[in-house]
């Protein structure tokens, strides 16, 4: 049986110009992205209006039950960062007895996954337009993810800017908190700056195992799609590591 989102209102500003779509958050001093410009096209536009009811979940709506959303008890997988939502919407295509929640803050993004997931008529997928840290800590019950992913985030190179680097001690943390025992987290960059820093950080948290050993990087599981921005790197030589990290007691 499939559940539908509440009537959850679209997360914007309309003005005289018409509807615009901005990212929910409250408010804090460091961030770990920033809204990237970028125009939208009006499929994406229409999606918001026809498709967000249907899709979308808002922040303010507070803490989800997840069988109650999905009309099932099945495993439940989040993303954060999905991009455009092309890998994401391939997973969900690829894993139809599992439930995908997707939070990204780039509104052409998240409307070109909701006009991709209402043309596939997908209903194992839901999205949150808001700050992914909020999300975990107002929205997502503990204990309910069977996985967490976080692929490609931006790697702040920048020594000055990496303190906004999302992968972090209290992060990670957070996320063990959400997932059941066994679920994996799972990361992926193609920085090997910031695959060390990853792994550092997981290697130091408490409540985790390396699946692939200690200190060594993951072979890229099946289950993940390669997306357009990794096979552009893979051209120009770039190498990508996966961190697979299991919860143990």
């Amino acid at each position: 049986m499939e559940s539908t989102s509440p009537n959850t209102p679209l997360p914007g500003i309309a003005d005289e110009h018409g509807f615009t779509p901005r990212p929910e958050f409250k408010k804090k001093s460091i961030r770990s992205y920033v809204i990237r410009a970028g125009r939208m096209t009006p499929a994406q536009h229409r999606a918001f209006e026809q498709q967000w009811s249907r899709y979308g979940l808002s922040l303010f709506s507070g803490q989800i039950d997840p069988a109650q959303l999905f009309g099932r008890t099945a495993p439940l997988v989040l993303e954060v960062g999905f991009g455009m939502g092309a890998s994401l919407l391939a997973m969900a295509k690829a894993e139809p007895e599992k439930d995908f929640i997707g939070i990204e803050v780039h509104p052409p993004g998240v409307g070109r996954l909701l006009n991709d997931a209402a043309e596939a008529g997908i209903t194992n997928l839901r999205v949150y337009m808001a700050d992914a840290n909020d999300v975990l800590e107002d929205c997502i019950p503990n204990e309910v993810l069977s996985r967490f992913q976080l692929y490609f985030p931006d790697p702040w190179h920048k020594k000055k800017h990496q303190k906004r680097r999302i992968a972090q001690p209290a992060f990670v943390a957070q996320v063990r908190t959400k997932l059941k025992l066994s679920g994996v987290l799972h990361m992926a960059t193609d920085w090997q700056d910031y695959a060390d820093h990853m792994m550092e950080v997981l290697s130091s948290a408490p409540g985790f195992d390396n699946q692939a050993g200690e200190y060594i990087f993951s072979a890229k599981p099946s289950y993940r799609p390669n997306t357009k921005f990794e096979q552009r790197g893979e051209r120009l030589g770039h190498g990508v590591w996966d961190l697979l990290f299991e919860k143990k007691v």
